[in-house]
């Protein structure tokens, strides 16, 4: 295969013609690094990438598939060693997912130098599922952020136009992946940063339920709303990248066992007799709003009964994340203190010179925005009238996507509320940014699943995303919908 030929491939073809020994891996990790060579000057996806250690894995995969072809040549196909499902294929890991010996540091100065002492869990499952981790993927700091510009490192550019972002805080996850930077990326999504960034980067992003991925291993933000998954090319790709990290860790308390993905049954899927629904609140405008007329077609014309309805709880879903979010990540962030690991300011001359001094320098400007929101509605003047109602607000929010789904099977609204923004347009009006998010923290305060698929392009030729959610644990539903869609705009293409 040519270099281009292997780059079209999707992860989950790729891992087929690496079995089938069509392509070598060495020769996928190649084309790869050929392609970020190209494109990290401009883009800068990646935080740290490991051209060596990937080639030496890539070789010893390539030697496992020999090996098993020589032993399994005179053996039944019931007798052939199984292979890891993603044996040879380069992934892209985002740099709050712990890597053991290798940095991560959350896009932060306060994390500059931090090597991880272990490997996050859903990080060794791709490993033992035979991915070749490539490198750790730029991010807003600490994953507070709407576009990759929050980081101490720099910002991540639109690999299309670099005049715009990727999106945040899996900016440099969606970034890498779509230009081909890795086959396929784990991201994390607190209030929408898997499905914002892929929506904008022409991609398809899942976020799980809550708790089906472990969080062990993932540096907190927001610890009820953490969740990592896939940022992949096409819905089979986040079907089985789910499938793998997916799974009950005894290392987190609040992980479930979930259902597998039936690939077979989702690329089968019909939306003919289906119940979808589309909340008046998430409607959008201008681009947005188009992007939802034409889905909205296509599913009714598929034989979806599809309609419009009001959920006015919605309208209270910003003010809700960003009271809850910005008091836990205040509370997780209260262990950087320059005293156990992370930056520590040399100039200090006293134990409380070096609490303040650390986290002014060691924090970046967002960041100390919501540590300092955090505090406030803790406080004990705030706590009541703030956090404590927020949090039965979150409870109402719950209640109504209960309800709800009593009458629709899956919900249809943006991913985001326009194109990508350009570079420097969210600092000008943060506050502005925060309401954008609107599209994406019910199913995060909800804890739903919802994933954002490529719905179209703007006139400038710039992607917009869609956005479906389902019930808790409804992800065979989600992606056999989200795979529906995708078949259907396939077939549309020229």
């Amino acid at each position: 295969m040519t270099r281009d030929e292997i780059l079209s491939l999707s992860a989950i073809e790729l891992a087929q013609a690496i079995r089938e020994q069509k392509v070598t891996s060495e020769e996928a990790v190649l084309a790869v690094l050929e392609n970020i060579d190209g494109h990290e000057s401009m883009v800068h996806a990646y935080l740290s990438f490991w051209k060596e250690d990937a080639l030496e894995q890539a070789r010893i995969c390539d030697e496992k598939i020999r090996e098993s072809s020589v032993h399994g040549a005179d053996t039944s196909e019931d007798e052939k060693p199984v292979l890891p499902p993603l044996l040879g294929v380069p992934i892209a890991v985002k740099d709050n997912l712990m890597l053991s010996g290798k940095k991560t540091t959350c896009g932060s100065k306060m994390l500059e130098g931090f090597m991880a002492p272990y490997t996050a869990t859903c990080v060794a499952k791709l490993q033992e599922a035979g991915a070749i981790l490539i490198g750790k993927t730029n991010m807003d700091e600490f994953g507070m952020g709407s576009s990759t510009e929050h980081s101490y490192f720099g910002p991540t550019y639109h690999p299309k136009d670099r005049s715009r972002v990727p999106g945040g805080s899996s900016g440099g996850s969606a970034a890498a992946v779509a230009y081909g930077g890795a086959f396929a990326a784990l991201g994390t999504d607190t209030g929408g940063s898997i499905r914002q960034p892929a929506a904008f980067c022409g991609l398809v992003g899942l976020r799980p339920t809550y708790g089906s991925v472990s969080r062990h291993g993932l540096v907190a933000f927001a610890s009820s709303m953490d969740t990592a998954g896939p940022i992949t090319r096409g819905t089979c790709d986040a079907a089985a990248l789910y499938n793998i990290v997916t799974g009950a860790d005894e290392k987190d308390q609040t992980s479930i066992s979930a259902p597998k993905i039936d690939l077979s049954a989702m690329d089968e899927y019909d939306v003919a007799g289906k119940r979808i629904g589309i909340p008046r609140q998430l409607l959008g405008e201008g681009s947005a709003l188009r992007s939802i007329e034409q889905t909205k077609t296509i599913l009714s014309r598929s034989g979806a009964d599809v309609e419009e309805f009001d959920m006015p709880v919605l309208d209270y879903c910003v003010a809700i994340y960003y009271i809850l979010s910005s008091a836990e990540a205040s509370s997780n962030l209260s262990r950087y203190d320059g005293i156990r690991y992370g930056y520590r300011d040399p100039d200090a001359k006293d134990l409380s010179e070096l609490y303040t001094k650390t986290r002014s320098s060691g924090f970046g400007l967002e960041v100390k925005r919501r540590i300092l929101l955090g505090n406030y509605v803790l406080s004990s003047e705030h706590f009541n009238d703030c956090y404590r109602q927020a949090e039965r607000a979150r409870t109402m929010v719950k209640e109504a996507f209960d309800k709800v789904f009593q009458n629709y099977d899956i919900l249809l609204f943006p991913s985001a509320t326009g194109e990508a923004p350009l570079l420097g347009e969210i600092d000008q009006d943060p506050l502005s940014t925060y309401v954008a998010d609107l599209c994406t923290v019910p199913a995060s305060l909800a804890g739903l699943p919802a994933i954002s698929v490529p719905g179209g392009e703007t006139e400038d030729g710039l992607p917009l995303g869609i956005q479906l959610v389902a019930p808790r644990f409804g992800e065979q539903e989600l992606l056999g919908a989200a795979r529906f869609l995708e078949k259907r705009r396939e077939e549309a293409e020229p």
